[in-house]
C-alpha cells in the first residue's frame, strides 16, 4: 500500500470557517506553511478565496493579491509542492508561474471555460471535486437519490469529458467533496464507501477537516475537531485514500502512523 501523502491546508484569506484572517499576511503565511511542514506536510494547498458555505465571491485582483506572495515565499525556501485551491484559469496561471505544482479546482472545471485551456497547456496534477451547487447555496437543501453513486457517476462523466479533451486521466485526482453540498448523512455515506471511489482509478483526495459534520456528531467547536479530524484521516487510510487534506498535520500524521504499525503487525 502506497503512503498516504498529508495536504496541509493554508488559507490566505479573512473569511475561511476555521481560520479566517489568521494568515493573511505575507509573514504569518510563512510561518504556518513552515509549521506544516515541520509538521510533516507532504503538500501545500494554499487558497485565497473562501469556499465555505454561503461565502461570498472575490475578485480575480484580490485572489492573486492574496496567493502569489505567499507562493513565491514559500518558494523561495522550499522545494515542497504547492496546490493551488481556485477555480480562476487567470489565478491558477500566475500560481503556477509563481512556483505552485498543481490545480485543486473545487468546481471540477466548471466554473471557468478558460481552466480546461490552462489544464491542456500545462502537464501538472489537476485535483477534480465534486460539488452540489455552488458555495453560495449549496448547503440550502442538498438531496440524492444515491450520494455515493451520483458522485461516481459525475467523476465518470468529468474523466470521459477531459479525456476527450487530451488530458491523460493520470494527472487527475479526485475529491468527493465533503460538506460541499452534502448533509451530514450524506458525508457518512460517502466516508463509509471510500473504496468505491478507487475503482475509478484515479488517486482520491479527501478533505474533512474540521468540518461541520464532525461537530454535528461531537458537539465540538471547530477548534476542537483536530482530533475527530485524525480519526477520520485513519480510517480513510484503510479505504484507499492517497491524499488527505487538513488543518493539522500533526496530528493525523499520528493517527496515520498507528494506523499503519496496526496494519503491518504479524
Amino acid at each position: 500500500m502506497t503512503a498516504i501523502r498529508i495536504m496541509g491546508i493554508l488559507n490566505v484569506t479573512p473569511d475561511s470557517f476555521s481560520d479566517g484572517g489568521q494568515f493573511v499576511e505575507e509573514a504569518s503565511a510563512c510561518t504556518q506553511a513552515e509549521a506544516l511542514i515541520a509538521s510533516g506536510a507532504d503538500i501545500i494547498d494554499i487558497g485565497g478565496e473562501s469556499t465555505r458555505p454561503f461565502a461570498e465571491p472575490v475578485s480575480e485582483d484580490e485572489e492573486l493579491r492574496r496567493v502569489l506572495p505567499a507562493i513565491r515565499s514559500i518558494r523561495r525556501i522550499h522545494s515542497i509542492p504547492i496546490s493551488i485551491d481556485t477555480t480562476k484559469a487567470a489565478v491558477a496561471r500566475q500560481a503556477l508561474q509563481a512556483g505552485a505544482d498543481m490545480i485543486n479546482d473545487i468546481s471540477a472545471l466548471r466554473q471557468d471555460p478558460d481552466m480546461l485551456t490552462l489544464v491542456q497547456k500545462t502537464s501538472v496534477p489537476v485535483i477534480l471535486m465534486h460539488m452540489q451547487g455552488t458555495p453560495g447555496e449549496m448547503q440550502v437543501n442538498p438531496h440524492y437519490r444515491d450520494v455515493v453513486a451520483e458522485i461516481i457517476d459525475f467523476f465518470r462523466e468529468r474523466l470521459a469529458w477531459l479525456e476527450a479533451k487530451g488530458v491523460a486521466r493520470q494527472r487527475l485526482i479526485l475529491d468527493p467533496g465533503i460538506g460541499f453540498g452534502k448533509t451530514r448523512a450524506h458525508n457518512l455515506s460517502i466516508l463509509k464507501h471510500l473504496a468505491e471511489f478507487k475503482n475509478l482509478g484515479c488517486p482520491l483526495l479527501l478533505g474533512h477537516s474540521r468540518k461541520r459534520f464532525i461537530g454535528d456528531i461531537t458537539g465540538l467547536e471547530v477548534a476542537d475537531r483536530d482530533l475527530a479530524t485524525a480519526v477520520v484521516s485513519a480510517l480513510a487510510a484503510d479505504s484507499g485514500v492517497d491524499i488527505i487534506r487538513v488543518h493539522n498535520v500533526a496530528a493525523s500524521r499520528q493517527a496515520l502512523q498507528m494506523a499503519a504499525a496496526i496494519r503491518q503487525a504479524d
